[in-house]
């Protein structure tokens, strides 16, 4: 297929007609030329192809397909490879499906616990978002099959989402809310780019030609199409110039009438739409050329696989006393409705069909050890007490105690936001009343995003189970009875209450406007700056065995930010049991001219270890690791000093720490005016060369030099110099006696600049 050679044949109205959908799914096809349609579905974690009353939010029934662990578990894996593995998966049942291109991943920042499409998201951290979307992204377009990364960009609540302003400065989006994107695009190649409903700044992002050309094909080289989200087209027509190719779904043909008619008024260029339709038939070639609809698809297969990758991701947060795991011959009883009917995905359009399910109970089928009690209902929220007295009763006859908790699909889910961190009240008090009967209380949790626990100090083991995917009843199993050594790590902060978030205030937004005032300072980078205790940490996680740390070596003890440092540690497994430890690298700068966080996570490795063995893992850092988004510089910039290299445990517990030195290769250039202050002036020495002889009679002018012992007395040298520190350059014509007028300092300050 000669791409061009098509588009030259085709007639206005047929490009503009291969702009937007055939219908919900489907894109339109040319038969005149032999362009067939294709079919896009929505489902990162899995396959959600619907046919018929076709809809976005996963209201109408979709094929049955298998459920993976989704976003908010996998990100706790904190594991590359089981990533690549889910890709793989979603990738074959897309080629089974005839499929050309998968609707995520979503890669959106998790800026406050309340965002009711937390779940399908990744992380409060843009490193650990960026590095495990872009393996997924990997899996899945190593079957030849496209992803469509979203939600590009600074989408970050479901409220008002189709018309909020997100108002973010432009460190913020650089340094938090576009790495994932940049990694997808430049790492992962994605294939297609979903724009988000809200508008960045005042500007849809459908229409939003600096983030769709200049900034996503013109600085980071993206090769693929931009499609919107379902419904997110503002104005169709500075779509097409700002650069979004697709619109998502059919318009029912009225905006490929309104792009023809702009064509012909001159209003836009037919070389915008003729490179939208090249960019779009592009990809669906490589669709096309590679498509395998005889590609095998186990479901069977996928099923044991989502129970094994599962069981990894599962966060064990707290284990009191060794309560976990239990002993083969240990009576249990298993209480909530969760642990029979679990709740193991999101609503919305990441919905999954899945085609089988199992539960806790499902898993544990035949032991005789198991009791089983409801303990509540998720229809109301309200506790009942006939279900608490019956839970509490098998409590009480039973060596431990296992209760399945969570929210449940009302508490969240794509289309509105939380308004909350609470659990519902029915499990609180069932919680509560079983822990007063069995001292040996264990909570396992079925959530997409972080909840307040006031109850922790009552149970003796809690393990986060995240959202785990068809199959995770079965994780569930395994990790209990210690069939599997727990090995995750939490991708966010569990703050003590929702009051501590960082974005608490402005959550949400006033009308249509939110901003994010809190900027880089997002989960673990507010609360490790303040010294602020939290509920669990970003990075924690328990195991059934311990680790020891040691021999951290750096390649150098000084470097030039051009540079790479590369650093090692080993890691031994000092306990009884095999396991997999996470090594988590952060780097710090020791003092900056911007505000930093403490730490930043750049570096994490995943190590399977046997009892007593030792493994070395390495990392390699580049300028990136050290840089912040300079604005001025409109680029990212190193400053020189010393930085933090430490490996930890989570971002609070800090093993161990070396620090080096680094030297910028950039000088930021300085734009000085009379107005400038003297404090920055004396940061440059080409300015002090000029200004030594003025700072030091400023100095003088303002007491050092005068009569009285009382005066001298009264005002100390160190009054004198942060007095002189903030005057600006202009108040020398007020101390200089006339020496020196406006004409002869802006004179010097041209002299400084053009130095």
């Amino acid at each position: 297929m000669d791409i061009k050679k098509l588009i030259s044949e085709m007639t206005l109205e047929e490009k503009a007609s291969l702009l937007s959908g055939l219908d919900f799914w489907h894109t339109k096809p040319v038969e005149r030329l032999g362009i067939p349609s294709v079919m896009v579905s929505d489902g990162p974690h899995g396959l959600r192809k619907q046919s018929d009353q076709a809809d976005h939010l996963g209201v109408n029934e979709s094929i049955k397909a298998v459920c993976m662990p989704t976003a908010c578990a996998t990100a706790a894996s904190f594991d590359r490879d089981m990533l690549r593995q889910i890709g793989e998966a979603v990738g074959d049942a897309c080629q089974h499906e005839k499929v050309a291109v998968d609707l995520g991943p979503a890669v959106n920042i998790k800026r406050s616990p309340l965002c009711g499409r937390n779940f399908e998201y990744f992380s409060e951290d843009p490193y650990l978002a960026a590095e495990l979307s872009t393996s997924l992204i990997k899996g899945i377009q190593s079957r030849n099959i496209g992803v469509s990364v979203k939600h590009f960009a600074a989408n970050s609540q479901e409220h008002r989402r189709m018309s909020s302003d997100s108002v973010v400065d432009e460190r913020t989006l650089r340094e938090i809310y576009y790495p994932a994107f940049e990694s997808a695009v430049k790492d992962g190649k994605a294939w297609t780019v979903m724009c988000s409903y809200n508008r960045l700044n005042g500007e849809y992002a459908s229409q939003h030609r600096g983030l769709l050309t200049d900034l996503l094909r013109g600085e980071w080289g993206f090769d693929g199409y931009v499609v919107s989200d379902w419904g997110a087209v503002s104005d169709r027509v500075k779509g097409v110039h700002a650069g979004l190719d697709l619109e998502m779904p059919a318009s029912g043909g009225t905006n490929d009438q309104r792009v023809v008619e702009a064509v012909r008024a001159g209003e836009l260029d037919e070389k915008d739409v003729d490179l939208a339709v090249e960019r779009i038939l592009t990809v669906h070639k490589r669709y096309w050329d590679n498509a395998k609809p005889d590609t095998p698809w186990d479901m069977e297969a996928q099923h044991e696989l989502a129970r094994q990758l599962a069981a990894e991701c599962m966060v064990l947060l707290k284990n009191e006393d060794g309560v976990l795991p239990i002993a083969q011959d240990e009576t249990v009883a298993v209480i909530g409705r969760f642990a029979k009917v679990p709740r193991y995905q999101g609503g919305g359009s990441s919905h999954i069909n899945s085609f089988k399910v199992e539960s806790l109970l499902d898993a544990l089928e035949g032991n005789e050890k198991i009791t089983y009690a409801q303990g509540y209902d998720i229809v109301t929220e309200e506790p009942d007490e006939a279900l608490i007295a019956e839970a509490v009763e098998a409590a009480k006859k039973a060596d431990k105690a296992v209760i399945v908790a969570g929210l449940p699909d009302s508490f969240e889910s794509e289309g509105y936001d939380r308004t909350h961190m609470r659990m519902p009240a029915c499990q609180v008090a069932l919680i509560e009343r079983v822990a007063a009967v069995n001292p040996n209380t264990i909570v396992v949790l079925y959530n997409g995003s972080p909840v307040e626990m006031p109850w922790i100090g009552c149970v003796k083991a809690v393990v986060e189970g995240y959202l785990g995917g068809q199959a995770v009843g079965g994780a569930t199993k395994l990790v209990l009875w210690g069939d599997v050594n727990p090995c995750g790590r939490l991708p966010e902060s569990f703050p003590i209450k929702l009051e501590h978030n960082p974005s608490y205030l402005t959550y949400g937004g006033e009308g249509d406007t939110a901003i994010y005032s809190e900027g880089v300072f997002v989960g673990y980078r507010y609360y490790d700056r303040k010294c602020m205790d939290v509920l669990f940490p970003f990075g924690y996680g328990l195991s059934y065995t311990s680790y020891e740390y040691s021999n951290l070596t750096v390649s150098a003890d000084s470097i030039r930010d051009t540079d790479t440092l590369n650093v090692t540690v080993d890691v031994t497994n000092t306990g009884k049991l095999p396991g997999k430890e996470v090594m988590q690298l952060y780097v710090g700068d020791c003092e900056s001219s911007v505000f930093r966080p403490v730490r930043e996570l750049k570096g994490f490795e995943k190590v399977a270890l046997q009892p007593g063995e030792t493994k070395t893992v390495s990392f390699t850092l580049g300028k990136r690791a050290f840089a912040y988004w300079n604005a001025a510089l409109h680029d990212w910039h190193v400053e020189s000093g010393a930085f933090t290299i430490e490996i930890g445990r989570s971002s609070r517990d800090i093993a161990l720490s070396k620090t080096i030195n680094v030297e910028s290769t950039v000088e930021v250039p300085a734009h000085f005016t009379v107005n400038s202050i003297f404090a920055d002036f004396m940061k440059s020495p080409k300015a002090m060369a000029v200004l030594a002889p003025i700072v030091e009679e400023m100095a003088h002018g303002m007491g050092m030099g005068g009569d009285s012992e009382t005066a001298q007395s009264a005002i100390s040298s160190e009054m004198v110099e942060a007095m002189v520190r903030y005057m600006p350059l202009r108040s020398v014509a007020s101390f200089s006696g006339g020496k020196l007028g406006y004409k002869e300092l802006s004179a010097l300050v041209d002299m400084i600049n053009n130095a």
